[in-house]
């Protein structure tokens, strides 16, 4: 399976994972013809990483708003093949409903009309776990997969969000074209995504060096959940591309969604800050700032203040009952139906993960003490 010679799109490509995709596509020896890289903004590391990896394949730099749609015309023409992973990730409420909607839904539906008219064939979605659950019961899944049925409930508006787009996705599956070819496409249901320049291990690390070192308990050790290292699930996308390009492969694949996770351990959240950074002496608290059910009714506590206060200020609280209970209900998934699909089979073992996530948290560590310092005089 190859993508030589192929123009793709890829969205969010600024972005944590989206960094890691067109690293890995830039990285193929059958080279691509083109990889269009669109994102709201760069960073001058983001450009300065590309350039690192360029070699015949040509690379464009798109700066523009997804919700724009004459921008994501002429984005996508003469492409065929997208990989969308530009969304916005909010679990607090900091960001406002409609942004996040127009962002995650709308954006999604735009980008798929642009693709019916520039005649794209292919359009790979970067979903996530969290629009199966868990539920706001905390009901568990222990190695579930893409038959397992969950009676999904959240109330989350970004995983609301993310279920919307994809369902926008799968059911674009087969639309004709405007040159009278057919749109495939499928979309991959990430784990939780770890790995160097993690924007949430950041957040915690901070939290962490602010606490002695130690790092919070936010998720009981018995909540099981599986990570997938950031080059793994990049991988997947590559490996999902790949399959699109031969029929035979392409009729499993199109109008379908799979979980994507690895073989790092199950392990709470919590435990993964913990592991990630145990070899630089840091340490984690023993158990939950309280039991359980308090933390949730504490939550909603914060949820009703924040609801008062709306008319007079905006009050975003630190936690709330959906991230209580994503972070303290066991919840794992199988990436077999991917791997016998697709071929997927992780690129990237635990211990390069780990080996390669603690040294790059070794690395900001100075600098996250000294912004933290300048930020608290």
């Amino acid at each position: 399976m190859s993508l030589a010679g192929v123009s793709c799109l890829v969205t969010g490509a600024g972005g944590f994972l989206g960094r890691r995709i067109v690293q890995l596509l830039l990285e193929e020896e059958e080279a691509l013809a083109e990889i269009r890289l669109l994102d709201k903004a760069f960073s001058s590391e983001a450009l300065r990483s590309f350039g690192r990896f360029q070699g015949k394949t040509e690379v464009k730099i798109l700066e523009g708003d997804i919700r724009d749609v004459m921008f994501l015309y002429r984005a996508c023409q003469g492409v065929s093949l997208v990989i969308h992973t530009a969304s916005i990730i909010d679990f607090l409420g900091l960001v406002e409903t409609q942004l996040l909607w127009e962002v995650n839904v709308t954006g999604t539906q735009m980008l798929l009309e642009a693709c019916t008219r520039c005649n794209v064939q292919h359009f790979i979605y970067t979903s996530t776990v969290e629009v199966t659950g868990p539920n706001c019961k905390g009901d568990p899944v222990f190695n579930g997969d893409e038959d397992t049925a969950y009676e999904c409930m959240s109330k989350s508006i970004y995983a609301q969000s993310k279920r919307l787009a994809e369902d926008s996705v799968l059911q674009a599956d087969g639309q004709v074209l405007k040159d009278g070819g057919v749109l495939l496409t499928c979309a991959l249901r990430s784990m939780y995504i770890f790995g160097e320049g993690c924007p949430f291990l950041q957040g915690h690390l901070d939290k962490c060096l602010l606490n002695k070192n130690v790092y919070l308990r936010f998720s009981r050790k018995e909540a099981l959940v599986n990570p997938v290292y950031v080059g793994n699930i990049a991988w997947a996308h590559v490996q999902a591309a790949k399959a699109l390009q031969v029929p035979q492969k392409a009729k499993h694949i199109r109008g379908q969604f799979y979980y994507i996770s690895d073989d790092t351990p199950h392990m709470s959240y919590a435990d993964l800050n913990y592991e990630l950074t145990k070899d630089l002496g840091f340490g984690i608290e023993p158990r939950l700032p309280m039991p359980l059910t308090m933390l949730y009714y504490f939550s909603l506590l914060l949820e009703i203040m924040s609801f008062l206060l709306r008319p007079f200020v905006r009050y975003v609280p630190s936690t709330n009952r959906h991230l209580v209970t994503l972070l303290n209900t066991p919840f794992t998934f199988s990436y077999r139906k991917a791997q016998k699909d697709f071929g997927y089979v992780p690129r990237y073992t635990w211990e390069h993960a780990k080996q390669s996530t603690g040294q790059w948290i070794a690395s900001v560590v100075p600098q996250r003490r000294e912004h933290l310092k300048i930020k608290a005089a």
